[in-house]
Parts: C-alpha cells; sequence; structure tokens
C-alpha cells in the first residue's frame, strides 16, 4: 500500500513540474510578411527627332520708303501679307518628364505682299495730278529657333505645354513691281521693278499645345505658334546700290501638327508608392 500511494505521489508531481516548464517557455513567434516599397524609377529622357506642317496668317505691321526728290521716309498707304504655309523639323533633348528642348529649322513659303501709296508729280508724262502707286512682291523666310517646353499638365497619353524660342530668320524678299497710275484715269507709267532684299532677322516665338503617346517612343502633337520677326530692308533703290524700303515687324499665327520620336526607351514617369506598413509579430 506505501509504495502505491509513493508511485501516485510521483506521478501528481511530475505532471506538476512538466506544466511548469511549459509555463517557462516562451510561446512560438510567428513573423509577419515584410512589404517593400517600389523604389521611384528615372522619367523617361534622351534625344529625339520631330517633323511638323502647318499654315500661317501673317501680318505685316508696317513698311516705309525712302523719297529721294524729299530725302525722307513715308510709310505706304496701304499693307497686306497674305497666308503661307510651314514645314520644319528639328531635334531636342527630353530633360525630365516636365522639361524639354530643341532647335528647329522651319521654311515658311512666299507670302504674297501687296501695298500702295499716294502722292503727286508727274510720273513719265502721265500722272499731272494725285496719283496712287500698286506695289507687288513676296516674302519667304527659314527659321532657327532654339526652344524650351514646359509640361504644364498631363493626364494619361494626353499632355497640355507651353514654350518658347529665340533666334533668327533669313528673310527673302522678291523683286518688287511697283505701276502708278493716275488717279484721273490718264493712264499709268511703265512698272518699275525693284530688287528685293535678304538678310537675317531677330525672331522669337511662343507655343502653346498639346501631345498624344501613340507609343512610348511616337508622340503626335498639335499646337500654335506666334512667331515674331523684326523688321529690316525690302527692296532695293533704282538709283543707287541702296535700299529704298524697309518693313517693319512681321507676325504671324501658327496652326501646326507633327511628330515626335523619342530614343530614349519606353522607361515609365518617376512614381513612388507609400510602403504597406509592417504588420507587428503575432504570438500564439
Amino acid at each position: 500500500m506505501r509504495k502505491i500511494f509513493l508511485a501516485a505521489t510521483a506521478m501528481v508531481f511530475a505532471g506538476v513540474g512538466s506544466a511548469a516548464a511549459a509555463d517557462i517557455m516562451p510561446p512560438p513567434i510567428i513573423e509577419a510578411p515584410i512589404y517593400e516599397a517600389p523604389q521611384p524609377v528615372a522619367a523617361a529622357g534622351g534625344w529625339y527627332l520631330r517633323g511638323d506642317v502647318g499654315y500661317s496668317w501673317n501680318k505685316l505691321k508696317g513698311a516705309e520708303f525712302f523719297q529721294g526728290g524729299l530725302g525722307t521716309y513715308a510709310p505706304f498707304t496701304t499693307t497686306k501679307l497674305r497666308s503661307s504655309y510651314t514645314v520644319g523639323g528639328g531635334v531636342g533633348y527630353q530633360i525630365n518628364h516636365q522639361l524639354r528642348t530643341d532647335v528647329t529649322l522651319d521654311y515658311f513659303s512666299k507670302a504674297d505682299f501687296k501695298g500702295s501709296t499716294r502722292g503727286g508729280g508727274a510720273v513719265a508724262g502721265v500722272c499731272a495730278g494725285p496719283c496712287t502707286s500698286t506695289d507687288l512682291s513676296s516674302v519667304s523666310g527659314l527659321s532657327l529657333l532654339a526652344n524650351a517646353y514646359v509640361d504644364l499638365y498631363k493626364r494619361g497619353r494626353f499632355t497640355l505645354y507651353g514654350g518658347a524660342g529665340i533666334g533668327g530668320t533669313r528673310v527673302k524678299w522678291d523683286t518688287l513691281r511697283n505701276t502708278a497710275c493716275a488717279d484721273s484715269g490718264a493712264g499709268c507709267a511703265p512698272t518699275d521693278y525693284h530688287g528685293g532684299a535678304a538678310g537675317w532677322r531677330f525672331t522669337y516665338a511662343l507655343m502653346a499645345g498639346a501631345s498624344i503617346d501613340l507609343t512610348c517612343n511616337l508622340k503626335a502633337d498639335v499646337g500654335y505658334r506666334y512667331r515674331n520677326i523684326a523688321g529690316g530692308a525690302m527692296f532695293k533703290s533704282l538709283t543707287s546700290n541702296g535700299y529704298q524700303g524697309y518693313h517693319k515687324d512681321i507676325t504671324s499665327h501658327e496652326v501646326r501638327g507633327g511628330l515626335r520620336y523619342g530614343f530614349g526607351g519606353c522607361a515609365q514617369e518617376e512614381v513612388y508608392i507609400e510602403p504597406a506598413p509592417i504588420m507587428p509579430a503575432v504570438y500564439k
């Protein structure tokens, strides 16, 4: 009997000791998963080529001619410069997702010029009284501009931008045909031909437009450009090697469309995603 009691007591204390030991051991730790935040991706950049065509509404702010007999300059009574087409291309660099620059060379086709002057005096024995002279010519040019653009708004594949450019334009005037006729209808004098002038003029431009991503490398562009070409010589004198006519600024309002092809790959724009919170360890 005593042996049975001792054995039972030993078994009870053994169970209690095992439970106490179990209470002393720490519970197992289950680690929460770790989420890594995506790193910022560099914006797409690099060189690109562009090509553009457009239509230009031109305006001449005025013109004047030298009156040889009086030794003074007089303004044309009327001046009108017609519209023309433009075509050009360029090479540029996408600095980052918001800023780019390029150099462009644009040709604007011949824009017809029509002007008139009024005066008195004899013209080859025809204009004994007041006469009106009709002056006809045309002008074309080649603009070389350095431009910079800023993307103002971007949503999906569409981007709105604004920009400005500065440079020069080689203006070329064709021969001016000058015909004076008597206001009385008595007749017209023989037409005079004045050689046209050519030269570089300071030019600046302001641009605004929108582009759409056709592919990751190719963009279609539709925009507006205001261009201002400084004044200069217009036509030569009949009696000397100097210039007799001068024009003031030539301004144009242009609607243009074109394509830009980039060589910077298809990298995405810079994106930063807020990292997911790290869950605390769970004890079981």
